[in-house]
């Protein structure tokens, strides 16, 4: 009994003290950004074009006229540096740190688009206490000062961590491809997600179709399924097309949409730049003499 008392007077101590520093970090004062639009992008699996999606909305929407700021929270698999072609010195996890500041994290990329780097090969998951999480909260509250777009590119699957940026966002974007497993994927992240929230803030963007009508097939097959067992039907922001561009691009370290801005998938992004600034559907966007050959021969 004396050992379950020592215990529970421990626990009470580490809870005071915790709670003692966390006071000490001290209130949240910050300018607010009204029109500030938080945009999670999300992926039920790996490999579908996640990260990319970010990335080039980021550039398309800087290169309309808005102030963007992407951050990367997919710890453990960040790449956000890469495609902006830049190495970075610091990183979201640094501003754990006291010393480092929003400003010392904040790097500039491709087309002036403003973006803080996540952690690549991190293998364990990132668990914060209450004095980290205060402390992050509190440098992160004035990323609204400097953007009136946040893009938070989160990490794909159903962890803990990506859940919780999900759930965060006021707008989520939810990238698939036509493939089986990247349906069946999208779906348990729809599911995850109607089982935390009743919000219906999540769109499709269905990458690397042959044509429009892929993208059609895709939402239905996705909507039937959440319709039956959900009861509920998930909207489309949009497409991007299969393009040669992309893979040239990542290789080049350089986003698609400036490297060719007249590439299909490149006019993909434009008309979904579009849609997110007029609330409006996307325009049909042609996919040109390769969409002609698929529709053609089948390839």
């Amino acid at each position: 009994m004396s050992d379950q008392a020592s215990r529970l007077r421990n626990l009470l101590e580490e809870r005071a003290e915790e709670e003692a520093q966390a006071r000490a970090v001290g209130e949240f004062h910050f300018k607010e950004t009204e029109n500030t639009r938080v945009i999670a992008i999300t992926s039920g699996k790996g490999g579908v074009g996640k990260t990319n999606l970010a990335v080039n909305l980021a550039v398309g929407l800087q290169l309309a006229g808005q102030k963007v700021l992407l951050i990367d929270a997919d710890i453990g698999m960040a790449n956000v540096n890469l495609l902006m072609g830049s190495v970075t010195k610091r990183s979201l996890l640094d501003l754990l740190e006291n010393d480092v500041r929003l400003e010392d994290v904040v790097e500039e990329g491709a087309a002036g688009v403003k973006y803080i780097s996540g952690v690549a090969g991190v293998e364990t998951v990132l668990n914060l206490n209450r004095l980290e999480r205060r402390r992050l909260y509190k440098k992160l509250a004035r990323c609204s000062e400097l953007a009136n777009f946040i893009i938070i590119d989160t990490g794909a699957g159903l962890n803990r961590n990506v859940i919780e940026f999900v759930l965060a966002a006021e707008e989520v974007l939810l990238i698939t491809t036509p493939e089986p497993t990247a349906l069946a994927d999208a779906y348990a992240v729809i599911k995850a997600y109607s089982t935390y929230t009743d919000r219906r803030n999540i769109k499709l963007v269905v990458n690397r179709i042959r044509d429009e009508e892929e993208c059609v097939e895709v939402v239905e097959k996705i909507n039937q399924t959440t319709k039956k067992f959900l009861g509920v039907t998930v909207g489309c922001l949009g497409y991007i097309y299969e393009d040669k561009t992309v893979l040239d691009a990542v290789h080049r370290q350089e986003p698609f949409f400036i490297v060719n801005e007249n590439s299909p998938a490149s006019r993909c992004i434009a008309e979904l730049v579009k849609s997110l600034l007029s609330g409006e559907k996307m325009e049909s966007v042609s996919a040109g003499w390769r969409g002609f050959l698929y529709r053609l021969f089948g390839y």
